[in-house]
């Protein structure tokens, strides 16, 4: 099934949408329960193309996002961070982050390019999105430029827990 001009779906896609999700969720417990300082999550499907209401681009739950909020709902944090670096823009967790002063967004991504969002004057609630849009062709010295001048003085400035 066809979702949209880039997302399909077949049989077995529900169980792996939810261990997807899940894993986001259960990677926070462990590591707001102290079972770890660190968790690294690989899934598939990816997660930040897919808007609140919306599959896009591979994507069919924002699985960062999910487990953001359950940072935010479950454990009660204040502020949580979520930093990504990608060739392209997380436009579904910029939109849900746009709507929760909490959550603060920060994107490192090639620009132009799909999905043509990110760019540096999207700025959310008080400025809770922050984009680095780099150029195509862009090494580890202009990533590490946007993440110096742009990405860490604005997670400084956020300070979240």
């Amino acid at each position: 099934m066809r979702l949209d001009p880039d997302t399909y779906i077949s049989s077995g896609s529900r169980e792996a949408i939810y261990r997807a999700a899940g894993a986001c969720v259960a990677a926070v417990d462990a590591v707001m329960s102290g079972e770890g300082d660190m968790a690294f999550c690989a899934v598939r499907p990816p997660g930040h193309h897919a808007e609140p209401l919306a599959a896009m681009g591979f994507c069919i739950f924002n699985n960062v996002a999910i487990g953001a909020l359950h940072a935010l709902e479950v454990h009660g944090l204040s502020r949580v961070a979520v930093v990504d670096f990608d060739v392209h823009h997380g436009n579904g967790t910029q939109t849900i982050a746009e709507g929760e002063p909490r959550l603060m967004f920060a994107s490192t991504h090639q620009a132009p390019l799909y999905p043509g969002t990110g760019a540096r004057n999207e700025t959310g609630i008080g400025g809770n999105v922050v984009n680095a849009p780099l150029p195509a062709g862009a090494g580890s010295a202009e990533w590490r430029a946007a993440m110096e001048n742009r990405v860490l003085p604005a997670l400084d400035a956020f300070a979240p827990n």
